[in-house]
């Protein structure tokens, strides 16, 4: 097999996937010595109030085909609606900390994760930089240095998230789909923050297809793996560190055996700034992605 590289991109979504799938994904991690970079949701879990994405085309597909349910839990799903959504930065700083220092890359994931998803392409700059702004406090609160990449929940970014970033002086993000690195571009702006798109599908946007069996997972992304670019694959600590921990780890084991060389997005990012003049500026445009409701952040052009 030739020498792929691959990387994983962890974000933790709720109180539920931080408290049980974040150690769960780090036992395994640790064990195989995988790298990974781990990307967190810092303040009140209100993952209920994702009811406002029902009206987004194939939302209710999705939710069936992957058992949200079982997957969230009944009281995740209360959340910020009928339960007061808990503080995910206050109950869990320590499990936070042990991932960093396990030696795992650490970023922002979201401040409230349901708020920045629904609405961040209604919010102005102002609000946004709030948000954002948050989530910045929390991060250095917990682990005492200032972050350097973040995720946006759902890859919702646009030409507003983009320029925050920016002001934050960020190493690199990864917000959107593609295919290679790339430094984004919206109307008549070009963006200093490096973008590392997602170039793999997610495993929620596969479960449930009759033509993607659980059995078949491993290979159908094997089959995906190019040597030309970093292969960034986006899991959540819900899923892949909880109902299919035991996939997972079954995965990672077939990719060791077959020599996948795993680096943190990091170790990527620094590559790509030592030859920064050889990145390509691409648009980053709204699309839909297969398996998934509504539209997120595309790379143009590739």
């Amino acid at each position: 097999m030739n020498n792929y590289t691959f990387c994983l991109k962890i974000d933790a979504d709720t109180e539920r996937g931080t408290k049980i799938g974040i150690p769960h994904l780090l036992y395994m991690l640790k064990e195989l010595a995988v790298p990974a970079t781990f990307l967190f949701s810092l303040g009140p879990d209100n993952t209920g109030r994702a009811v406002k994405r029902v009206f987004h085309r194939g939302f209710l597909r999705k939710a069936r085909r992957t058992s949200i349910i079982q997957t969230y839990g009944i009281k995740t799903l209360l959340n910020g609606v009928f339960i007061p959504g808990p503080h995910i930065g206050h109950k869990h700083q320590e499990i936070l900390r042990q991932v960093a220092a396990q030696g795992f890359e650490v970023g922002i994931h979201s401040y409230d994760h349901q708020k920045w998803q629904n609405s961040v392409a209604q919010m102005t700059m102002e609000q946004i930089k709030d948000e954002f702004n948050a989530a910045y406090d929390e991060f250095k609160r917990i682990f005492g240095y200032t972050a350097k990449t973040a995720g946006a929940p759902g890859w919702q970014a646009n030409l507003k998230t983009l320029a925050i970033y920016d002001q934050f002086n960020l190493t690199y993000a990864s917000d959107s789909r593609g295919k290679t690195p790339f430094f984004p571009r919206v109307l008549d702006t070009t963006f200093k923050t490096l973008q590392l798109p997602t170039t793999l599908p997610t495993l929620d946007e596969l479960l449930g297809l009759p033509e993607f069996p659980v059995n078949k997972l491993t290979e159908y992304y094997i089959s995906l793996l190019q040597n030309d670019h970093p292969n960034i694959m986006t899991l959540h600590a819900e899923i892949e560190g909880m109902k299919y921990k035991d996939w997972f780890y079954s995965f990672l084991t077939v990719l060791k055996q077959k020599n996948v060389i795993f680096k943190p997005l990091l170790s990527i990012a620094e590559e790509c700034l030592k030859n920064r003049e050889q990145i390509s500026v691409c648009e980053l445009v709204n699309a839909e992605v297969p398996g998934r409701g509504g539209f997120v952040a595309m790379q143009k052009n590739q």
